[in-house]
Protein backbone atom coordinates (compact mmCIF):
# COMPACT_ATOMS: atom_id res chain seq x y z
CA UNK A 1 0.00 0.00 0.00
CA UNK A 2 1.43 2.89 -0.95
CA UNK A 3 1.34 5.65 2.18
CA UNK A 4 2.54 9.28 2.04
CA UNK A 5 5.70 10.30 3.59
CA UNK A 6 4.69 13.44 4.72
CA UNK A 7 2.41 14.93 7.18
CA UNK A 8 0.73 18.76 6.46
CA UNK A 9 0.32 21.16 9.17
CA UNK A 10 -3.74 21.01 9.29
CA UNK A 11 -3.61 17.08 9.66
CA UNK A 12 -1.18 17.02 12.81
CA UNK A 13 -3.85 19.24 14.43
CA UNK A 14 -6.62 17.10 13.57
CA UNK A 15 -4.84 14.99 15.19
CA UNK A 16 -4.29 16.48 17.99
CA UNK A 17 -7.93 17.60 17.80
CA UNK A 18 -9.00 13.94 17.76
CA UNK A 19 -6.44 12.98 20.85
CA UNK A 20 -8.49 15.89 23.17
CA UNK A 21 -11.39 14.58 22.57
CA UNK A 22 -10.89 11.19 23.03
CA UNK A 23 -9.55 12.13 26.56
CA UNK A 24 -12.93 13.19 27.16
CA UNK A 25 -15.04 10.99 25.95
CA UNK A 26 -13.21 7.61 27.54
CA UNK A 27 -14.87 8.01 30.65
CA UNK A 28 -18.15 7.38 28.52
CA UNK A 29 -16.55 4.77 25.99
CA UNK A 30 -15.54 2.68 29.24
CA UNK A 31 -19.28 3.11 30.90
CA UNK A 32 -20.42 1.60 27.57
CA UNK A 33 -17.58 -1.43 27.47
CA UNK A 34 -19.16 -2.16 30.97
CA UNK A 35 -22.71 -2.05 30.12
CA UNK A 36 -21.66 -4.89 27.21
CA UNK A 37 -22.41 -2.35 24.59
CA UNK A 38 -20.39 -3.61 21.09
CA UNK A 39 -18.83 -1.05 18.58
CA UNK A 40 -21.72 -2.37 15.89
CA UNK A 41 -24.56 -1.17 18.86
CA UNK A 42 -22.88 2.24 19.07
CA UNK A 43 -22.81 2.82 15.55
CA UNK A 44 -26.35 1.62 15.08
CA UNK A 45 -27.11 4.04 18.01
CA UNK A 46 -25.71 6.92 15.82
CA UNK A 47 -27.51 5.98 12.68
CA UNK A 48 -31.38 5.58 15.01
CA UNK A 49 -30.34 9.06 16.26
CA UNK A 50 -29.42 10.44 12.85
CA UNK A 51 -32.92 9.12 11.75
CA UNK A 52 -34.81 10.74 14.72
CA UNK A 53 -32.87 14.25 12.57
CA UNK A 54 -34.92 13.63 9.39
CA UNK A 55 -38.03 13.31 11.39
CA UNK A 56 -37.36 16.20 13.35
CA UNK A 57 -37.03 18.72 9.83
CA UNK A 58 -40.02 16.70 8.45
CA UNK A 59 -42.08 17.44 11.06
CA UNK A 60 -40.96 21.17 11.09
CA UNK A 61 -41.87 20.82 7.44
CA UNK A 62 -45.15 19.77 8.01
CA UNK A 63 -46.00 21.08 11.20
CA UNK A 64 -44.08 24.33 11.59
CA UNK A 65 -44.44 27.79 9.91
CA UNK A 66 -41.18 29.54 7.99
CA UNK A 67 -40.42 31.58 10.63
CA UNK A 68 -40.54 28.91 13.22
CA UNK A 69 -36.91 27.93 13.24
CA UNK A 70 -36.80 25.89 16.30
CA UNK A 71 -37.20 22.65 14.72
CA UNK A 72 -34.21 23.47 12.74
CA UNK A 73 -32.22 23.95 16.18
CA UNK A 74 -33.62 20.95 17.56
CA UNK A 75 -32.15 18.96 14.84
CA UNK A 76 -28.95 20.97 15.01
CA UNK A 77 -28.51 19.65 18.58
CA UNK A 78 -29.16 16.34 17.58
CA UNK A 79 -26.92 16.27 14.45
CA UNK A 80 -23.78 17.20 16.84
CA UNK A 81 -25.24 14.10 19.71
CA UNK A 82 -25.18 11.53 16.87
CA UNK A 83 -22.03 12.79 15.57
CA UNK A 84 -20.11 11.60 19.27
CA UNK A 85 -21.37 8.27 18.67
CA UNK A 86 -18.96 8.23 15.36
CA UNK A 87 -16.31 8.53 17.39
CA UNK A 88 -17.63 6.82 20.30
CA UNK A 89 -17.90 3.47 18.34
CA UNK A 90 -14.16 3.35 17.15
CA UNK A 91 -13.33 3.79 20.56
CA UNK A 92 -15.29 1.33 22.02
CA UNK A 93 -13.50 -1.30 19.62
CA UNK A 94 -10.11 -0.02 20.71
CA UNK A 95 -10.55 0.25 24.15
CA UNK A 96 -12.88 -2.66 24.52
CA UNK A 97 -10.42 -4.77 22.03
CA UNK A 98 -12.95 -5.50 19.86
CA UNK A 99 -11.76 -4.79 16.55
CA UNK A 100 -13.39 -6.58 13.28
CA UNK A 101 -13.45 -6.13 9.91
CA UNK A 102 -17.34 -6.23 9.64
CA UNK A 103 -17.44 -3.91 12.21
CA UNK A 104 -15.58 -1.36 9.67
CA UNK A 105 -17.58 -1.87 6.89
CA UNK A 106 -20.91 -1.51 9.07
CA UNK A 107 -19.47 1.83 10.68
CA UNK A 108 -18.55 2.99 7.02
CA UNK A 109 -21.97 1.56 5.63
CA UNK A 110 -24.22 2.86 8.32
CA UNK A 111 -22.74 6.50 8.53
CA UNK A 112 -23.49 7.43 4.35
CA UNK A 113 -26.72 6.26 5.74
CA UNK A 114 -27.12 8.25 8.24
CA UNK A 115 -25.72 11.24 6.30
CA UNK A 116 -28.10 10.35 3.47
CA UNK A 117 -31.22 10.74 5.66
CA UNK A 118 -29.98 13.70 7.20
CA UNK A 119 -29.86 15.18 4.03
CA UNK A 120 -33.36 14.00 3.05
CA UNK A 121 -34.72 15.31 5.96
CA UNK A 122 -32.89 18.55 5.48
CA UNK A 123 -33.99 18.94 1.78
CA UNK A 124 -37.59 18.23 2.76
CA UNK A 125 -37.57 21.19 5.09
CA UNK A 126 -35.79 23.88 2.97
CA UNK A 127 -38.24 22.78 -0.06
CA UNK A 128 -41.65 22.80 2.01
CA UNK A 129 -40.82 26.24 3.25
CA UNK A 130 -39.72 27.76 -0.33
CA UNK A 131 -36.00 27.94 0.51
CA UNK A 132 -35.20 26.42 -3.34
CA UNK A 133 -32.02 27.76 -4.10
CA UNK A 134 -30.68 26.57 -0.67
CA UNK A 135 -32.20 23.24 -1.08
CA UNK A 136 -30.39 22.65 -4.62
CA UNK A 137 -26.90 23.69 -2.68
CA UNK A 138 -28.36 20.85 0.04
CA UNK A 139 -28.39 18.86 -2.58
CA UNK A 140 -25.01 19.25 -4.21
CA UNK A 141 -23.49 19.34 -0.71
CA UNK A 142 -24.85 15.63 -0.51
CA UNK A 143 -23.32 14.77 -3.92
CA UNK A 144 -19.87 16.31 -2.36
CA UNK A 145 -20.09 14.17 0.52
CA UNK A 146 -20.90 11.31 -0.99
CA UNK A 147 -18.19 11.37 -3.14
CA UNK A 148 -15.53 12.39 -0.33
CA UNK A 149 -16.29 9.19 0.99
CA UNK A 150 -16.33 7.24 -2.40
CA UNK A 151 -12.84 8.35 -3.53
CA UNK A 152 -11.33 7.54 -0.57
CA UNK A 153 -13.34 4.16 -0.63
CA UNK A 154 -12.60 3.66 -4.63
CA UNK A 155 -8.86 4.64 -3.66
CA UNK A 156 -7.94 2.45 -1.02
CA UNK A 157 -9.64 -0.50 -2.92
CA UNK A 158 -6.29 0.19 -5.12
CA UNK A 159 -4.20 0.22 -2.21
CA UNK A 160 -3.78 3.80 -2.10
CA UNK A 161 -4.29 5.99 1.22
CA UNK A 162 -6.42 9.00 0.68
CA UNK A 163 -7.73 10.88 3.59
CA UNK A 164 -6.69 14.09 2.79
CA UNK A 165 -9.04 17.39 2.14
CA UNK A 166 -10.97 19.92 4.27
CA UNK A 167 -14.90 18.75 4.68
CA UNK A 168 -14.04 14.69 6.02
CA UNK A 169 -17.27 13.55 7.47
CA UNK A 170 -16.17 15.36 11.60
CA UNK A 171 -16.20 18.83 9.90
CA UNK A 172 -19.37 18.14 7.59
CA UNK A 173 -21.36 16.73 10.87
CA UNK A 174 -19.88 19.67 13.28
CA UNK A 175 -20.76 22.49 10.41
CA UNK A 176 -24.63 21.72 9.72
CA UNK A 177 -25.31 20.55 13.24
CA UNK A 178 -23.49 23.92 14.92
CA UNK A 179 -25.08 25.91 12.32
CA UNK A 180 -28.29 24.45 12.37
CA UNK A 181 -28.46 25.05 16.51
CA UNK A 182 -27.26 28.77 16.16
CA UNK A 183 -30.04 29.70 13.73
CA UNK A 184 -32.65 27.71 16.26
CA UNK A 185 -31.06 29.80 19.05
CA UNK A 186 -30.78 33.19 17.40
CA UNK A 187 -34.21 32.88 16.34
CA UNK A 188 -35.41 33.12 19.98
CA UNK A 189 -33.60 36.67 19.80
CA UNK A 190 -34.24 38.31 16.78
CA UNK A 191 -37.62 36.29 14.96
CA UNK A 192 -37.47 33.95 12.28
CA UNK A 193 -38.12 35.62 10.37
CA UNK A 194 -36.01 38.73 10.34
CA UNK A 195 -34.77 40.33 7.47
CA UNK A 196 -31.30 42.60 6.65
CA UNK A 197 -31.92 45.31 3.85
CA UNK A 198 -28.88 47.35 2.36
CA UNK A 199 -30.29 50.92 0.78
CA UNK A 200 -30.37 50.46 -2.47
CA UNK A 201 -30.95 46.60 -3.09
CA UNK A 202 -34.50 45.74 -3.62
CA UNK A 203 -33.90 42.84 -1.23
CA UNK A 204 -32.64 41.42 2.01
CA UNK A 205 -29.13 40.43 1.74
CA UNK A 206 -29.34 38.18 5.16
CA UNK A 207 -31.87 36.87 7.02
CA UNK A 208 -32.12 33.97 10.18
CA UNK A 209 -31.86 31.23 7.74
CA UNK A 210 -29.19 32.76 6.54
CA UNK A 211 -27.05 31.30 9.78
CA UNK A 212 -27.58 27.73 8.10
CA UNK A 213 -28.17 27.92 4.67
CA UNK A 214 -24.80 29.87 4.23
CA UNK A 215 -23.07 27.11 5.72
CA UNK A 216 -24.54 24.61 3.29
CA UNK A 217 -23.76 26.73 0.12
CA UNK A 218 -19.82 26.40 1.45
CA UNK A 219 -20.47 22.96 2.15
CA UNK A 220 -21.55 22.63 -1.24
CA UNK A 221 -18.34 24.09 -2.47
CA UNK A 222 -15.90 22.13 -0.43
CA UNK A 223 -17.30 19.21 0.04
CA UNK A 224 -16.62 18.87 -3.96
CA UNK A 225 -13.19 20.76 -3.76
CA UNK A 226 -12.31 17.85 -1.57
CA UNK A 227 -13.30 15.31 -3.55
CA UNK A 228 -11.51 16.74 -6.65
CA UNK A 229 -8.36 17.34 -3.77
CA UNK A 230 -8.55 13.60 -3.24
CA UNK A 231 -8.83 12.10 -6.60
CA UNK A 232 -5.50 14.54 -7.60
CA UNK A 233 -3.52 12.87 -4.33
CA UNK A 234 -4.83 9.21 -5.33
CA UNK A 235 -3.55 9.96 -8.82
CA UNK A 236 -0.75 11.65 -7.84
CA UNK A 237 0.40 8.49 -5.61
CA UNK A 238 -0.44 6.24 -8.40
CA UNK A 239 1.53 8.24 -10.46
CA UNK A 240 3.99 7.17 -7.77
CA UNK A 241 3.61 3.79 -7.52
CA UNK A 242 4.19 3.21 -11.27
CA UNK A 243 7.25 5.21 -11.29
CA UNK A 244 8.69 3.11 -9.07
CA UNK A 245 6.91 -0.17 -10.39
CA UNK A 246 9.04 0.47 -13.69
Amino acid sequence: MATPTTTNGSTNMRTQLQLGIYKVIDPVVKVFIKLGLTPNAVTSIGFVLNVGVAVIFIAGAEEGQRADLRYVGWAGGLILFAGLFDMLDGQVARLGNMKSVFGALYDSVLDRYSELIMFLGICYYLVAHHYFLSSIFAFIALIGSMMVSYVRARAEGLGIECKGGLMQRPERVITIGLCALLCGILSLSIGGDYKLYVPGIPFHVFETMSVFTIPIVLLAVLTNVTAFKRLKDAKKSIEELEGSSE
